[in-house]
């Protein structure tokens, strides 16, 4: 196939338009294209009110042309944005000869142990994923439940539960990490396989909301049971047995001791218990940096007047955006986790402390968009120098959130926020929230460094979004579960100090997202795979 990078169509093209300006780019008559695949899409909106699409595509033409006629149409051309096309699918891993006696155990049913899970699976280990939060369904509504009543089970929350935090968010599928494996596509295909749109493939910002994904997360853990797999839930594992440097086994919360000498722990970034029983047991470890702050809400029509030149979007779907800053002690400002037509989140997994976070539909039709703005914090940042220094920096935080809002979210406009008072009425941006809340002051929740380079990056985002420091805009907090605050220490061939135990995903600190987490859970599969023999021959077709 022929790839075809910079290809641009007005935003409200037809179908046919693609293929015919594909054809005038090769010098063809379109009679002789047999598909057009899009590879990626992205909007260009330097020009608003007038918007385009920009497309790279691979361009299969009709039956019966060479691979040498495909050179000639390329040297032809003479056009750097034409070439051929090089992507390859992605290889699954041939197994190792080291004979396995248990299966292995997953600790965690979030994007890093699903994934892992059902490679596994498809590749013949039967593995065992232990989840301490219950199904998506049941999940679903303890979450309902404490939203509308703010009472908490600990357990089955925003945080835990069978598809992790990111089940409970805007489902975004974006990542940063540079992949040349083909471990990115294989993640989104997987998606797609199991109910997510094809779009997903090929946009530049792709989303899943939280709507389809818990859907998507039942179909993948019901693909893992049918491959010979078995999933566990409101199964907390509460101490690892290991023998000689070895893992041997998992205790759970029921009292059994589970053997397994290969341990995966994809145990997201909240599971502040399992990092202390982990500390405990001699496993290494290491505070890291992270970011924390609060939540802003807009409406989201100032938003889509500012990124596409229009309050009414159509069919381009709600407008994000990403803002970055530089406070004047050299602190990282940004935004993070952007939900546009979203709702702000009671997060929480612990009594007495509150944690927001941002969500959205598929559809993403909320009046508001909301997003995280935070601010780097690391280790220097924590009062003691242990590897769980940033766990109890969390804590602290929550705890002065959960105080400010008497146990639900505090919600206090710019404004306020600036001159240091709390809240007592609202402007015209109404609170779009997912949890009880009440007018109150999240100003004295941070950490004054913070505090700061919050009010310096929110002057400058004001100069690039007009109105994003309007005095009636919408802060909540606190956000403090942007990622991991520890990073779980693996070699090479991804295993931990102790032989077998494989740490994982972004609770370990080797991922940031969905996707990147799902891909991390990929590479643990495969280094597992790499070394060792399958429990029965391969569960599926590759």
């Amino acid at each position: 196939m022929i790839r075809i990078t910079q290809l641009k169509l007005p935003a409200d093209h037809k179908a046919d338009a693609l293929r015919d300006k594909a054809a005038r780019t090769l010098g063809l008559n379109p009679g002789k294209i047999k598909a057009v695949h899009i590879r990626r899409q992205s909007l260009d909106a330097r020009k608003k009110p007038e918007l385009f699409y920009s497309y790279t595509v691979d361009v299969e033409l009709g039956s019966g042309v060479s691979e040498a006629s495909e050179r000639a149409i390329v040297h032809k051309a003479k056009n750097a944005q034409i070439v051929l096309s090089g992507e390859s699918d992605y290889r699954y891993p041939n197994p190792g000869g080291e004979p396995l006696l248990y299966r292995p155990v997953i600790v965690g049913t979030g994007p890093a142990g699903l994934f892992c899970g059902l490679m596994l699976a498809r590749l013949g280990y039967c593995p065992l994923l232990l989840e301490r939060g219950q199904d998506v369904e049941q999940r679903q509504k303890a979450v309902s439940h404490f939203w509308q009543t703010g009472e908490l089970d600990v357990c089955s929350n925003v945080q835990f539960g069978e598809g992790g935090a990111g089940t409970f968010s805007d489902g975004k599928l974006n990542t940063l990490v540079k992949d040349s494996c083909g471990r990115n596509r294989l993640v989104l295909k997987t998606f797609c396989e199991f109910g997510a749109d094809a779009k997903i493939l090929y946009q530049n910002k792709p989303h899943i909301g939280t709507d389809v994904l818990a859907g998507i997360v039942k179909e993948i853990r019901q693909e893992i049971i049918r491959l010979g797999g078995e999933v566990r839930f409101g199964c907390q594992v509460e101490d690892l047995a290991i023998e000689d440097g070895k893992v041997q086994g998992v205790a759970v919360r029921d009292g059994e001791t589970i053997p397994s000498s290969l341990v995966v722990l994809a145990i997201g970034h909240s599971a502040r218990d399992t990092f202390f029983m982990l500390h405990s047991r001699g496993i290494c470890m290491s505070a890291k940096a992270f970011a924390v702050g609060l939540r802003i809400q807009h409406p989201q029509s100032m938003i889509n007047l500012s990124q596409y030149g229009r309050e009414k979007v159509g069919g381009l779907g709600a407008a994000d955006y990403k803002l970055t800053w530089k406070a004047s002690d050299g602190r990282g400002v940004y935004s993070f986790c952007m939900c546009p037509g979203g709702y702000v989140v009671n997060a929480s997994s612990e009594k007495n402390l509150l944690a927001v976070n941002g969500m959205s539909y598929h559809s993403r039709a909320g009046v508001n968009a909301n997003s995280a703005l935070i601010v780097t914090v690391t280790p220097e940042d924590f009062s003691g120098d242990g590897p769980l220094a940033g766990v109890e920096f969390q804590r602290k935080l929550e705890a002065l959130a959960f105080q400010a809002g008497g146990g639900r979210i505090p919600v206090q406009l710019y404004e306020d926020f600036l001159a240091e008072k709390d809240s007592r009425q609202l402007g015209e941006v109404m609170p779009q929230m997912k949890g009880l809340w009440t007018l109150a002051g999240v100003h004295q929740v941070l950490p004054l460094p913070v505090k700061n380079a919050l009010r310096e990056g929110m002057a400058g985002f004001g100069q690039m979004i007009p109105g994003f420091d309007r005095p009636d805009a919408l802060l909540a907090g606190v956000e403090s579960r942007t990622s991991s605050p520890v990073r779980i220490w693996r070699d090479e061939g991804l295993e931990s100090a102790v032989r077998g135990l494989y740490p994982c995903g972004e609770g370990a600190g080797y991922a940031g997202g969905i996707t990147s987490a799902a891909m991390d859970g990929v590479r643990v599969a495969e280094a597992i795979a790499g070394a060792y023999q399958p429990l029965r021959a391969r569960a599926t077709k590759l």
